[in-house]
């Protein structure tokens, strides 16, 4: 009954981990270009009391085994990264990227981050920067003078200034991509950084080799499904009582054992 205890012990750590990471998916339903996270579980080590295929006679075999499994645990948490919804906002400044990619952000100790999130502006030096002041790589700046600026599906950004109607080349917004997304590293602030899982980034122009397209004036929303979130954090509810209820049931034997001697 011993182990019984430090199973269902296992289970409810599990669940416990489940349900914040459903919860942090609710929690980040509205962010702007969010990748939903999902729990990942494995069981754990088992102990043998008859390997299966072991002899029961000497000219017999044990069909099936009798091991006991010591519980289970959640070993990582994966990234979706399925396209979430188009948002149209007609701000100018407002970029998403339609399929695989992600854009390059300068974080403040000159190293490198990647986000999905397009909601970018300018500061006070008219550079193009996220909402917390990272510069979008490479950088650019838009003249004060500019009276419009245009970005056009494969990252060609240009700008309109008064005295010319022709329109003035700013830069070449570039798409990154990784092989396996999911090994990227979420700091937060919608940023990622590269790690040794998720290969090296591998830079191009949207719409080409299978980089996605950037669209102007539209946000990615985030692609969490509310209802899929809820369906989950039910389950992981009952399934985190069920394994409650196991620890309850071996304390009732337990007592029962005891006031029995």
């Amino acid at each position: 009954m011993i182990p019984a205890l430090w199973i269902s012990k296992t289970g409810l750590d599990a669940q416990q981990t489940n349900i914040s990471v459903t919860s942090n998916n609710l929690a980040n339903a509205s962010t702007v270009g969010y990748k939903k996270s999902r729990a990942i579980f494995e069981d754990l080590l088992y102990q043998k009391v008859n390997q299966p295929g072991g002899r029961s006679t000497a000219d017999a075999y044990l069909p099936e085994g009798l091991m006991l499994g010591a519980g289970s645990r959640v070993v990582a948490t994966q990234k979706s990264f399925t396209q979430g919804d188009v948002e149209n906002t007609d701000n100018s400044f407002d970029l998403m990227i339609q399929g695989r990619g992600f854009f390059e952000i300068e974080m403040p100790d000159g190293t490198t981050a990647y986000t999905r999130n397009g909601q970018f502006t300018k500061n006070e030096e008219g550079t193009i920067v996220t909402a917390q002041g990272y510069p979008l790589l490479p950088q650019m700046q838009v003249p004060e003078n500019a009276v419009g600026i245009t970005v056009s599906q494969d990252g060609q950004v240009s700008i309109q200034l008064p005295d010319d109607p022709q329109g003035q080349d700013l830069g070449q917004i570039t798409v990154t991509d990784f092989i396996n997304p999911s090994g990227l590293e979420p700091i937060g602030d919608n940023l990622y950084i590269e790690t040794a899982a998720s290969g090296a980034p591998q830079q191009g122009i949207g719409g080409e080799d299978g980089m996605g397209t950037i669209r102007q004036g539209m946000l990615e929303s985030s692609n969490v499904q509310v209802t899929e979130e809820l369906v989950n954090l039910i389950t992981a509810q009952r399934v985190y009582e069920m394994n409650s209820k196991v620890l309850t049931t071996v304390d009732e034997m337990m007592g029962s054992l005891i006031s029995s001697t």
